[in-house]
């Protein structure tokens, strides 16, 4: 676990968000407040429409708060911020591109040393089983090959900071295993700080440091749930009693919210 005692890495301020529109005004996020450390994995758990996604565009820099502030290491997050990895839960991949060309967007954009980036892209590849594919079409793979690569990309320049939106919630169930273990695995070589919104409860626990709890829109913090269990982590985790209690207690959670119910 992360000493939150030391400067955060993000600090996310009184933050809300009101979007206006021809029907009047929607606010997404009310008064967020929100610290982060150094090389922490912390996801953003919460029913549709409650302002996660929201909450990554403001961190991206993407989107302006309407009040707040947000902060990352001792920038002021004001407008776009270069210096994070983005992965979405579309892979938004170039169909005319090939697998390694697609990850080497990054240095072409960044105009980064290419013989560099391309064994660092070759490398990533290598960790996440596709090296037999790095020639091949974004038609030519499967839903999560595509994510795989995805995720490559948005790794290639070392981001310090990684925003994920929701990136295997479009996936099978076996493929969606295997991601995480890879995610885990990748984030592990590097010291990074991971911001991952989910749906799910099981998914949250199984990656998390913390675990998030976002009420119904507007969306606000409603608890934080320290995820005290071993690294690195394994499928078996899920048998744990702490993983069993854990996604109890954040279940129990939403019904108080009234996000779930169950008839009697």
């Amino acid at each position: 676990m992360t000493d939150h005692a030391v400067k955060p890495h993000i600090n996310i301020s009184q933050v809300s968000k009101t979007f206006r529109g021809r029907q009047g005004e929607v606010q997404a996020l009310r008064e967020v407040d929100l610290q982060i450390q150094h090389g922490e994995f912390v996801s953003i758990l919460g029913p549709s429409g409650c302002g996660k996604s929201t909450l990554l565009m403001l961190l991206s820099g993407l989107l302006p708060s309407s009040r707040g502030k947000i902060q990352v290491d001792d920038k002021i997050i004001n407008g776009p911020n270069s210096d994070i990895g983005i992965v979405f839960q579309q892979d938004v991949l170039l169909e005319w591109r090939n697998a390694l060309e697609n990850i080497l967007i990054q240095a072409e954009i960044r105009k980064s040393p290419m013989d560099a980036a391309t064994a660092r892209a070759k490398q990533l590849l290598k960790m996440v089983s596709l090296e037999d594919f790095e020639g091949s079409y974004p038609k030519e793979l499967s839903g999560g090959m595509r994510q795989r690569v995805s995720i490559c990309r948005a790794l290639l320049h070392k981001p310090r900071l990684l925003l994920m939106d929701e990136p295997f919630g479009a996936l099978d169930a076996m493929t969606r295993d295997q991601l995480q273990l890879d995610l885990l695995r990748l984030c592990s070589d590097d010291d990074m700080t991971v911001f991952f919104i989910t749906h799910s409860i099981p998914e949250a626990v199984f990656l998390s440091d913390r675990v998030v709890v976002m009420s119904p829109r507007p969306g606000r913090i409603e608890r934080i749930i320290d995820i005290d269990l071993p690294r690195p982590r394994r499928l078996a985790v899920r048998e744990d009693p702490k993983f069993i209690k854990y996604t109890r207690e954040l279940t129990e959670i939403f019904m108080g919210l009234g996000v779930f119910r169950e008839e009697v």
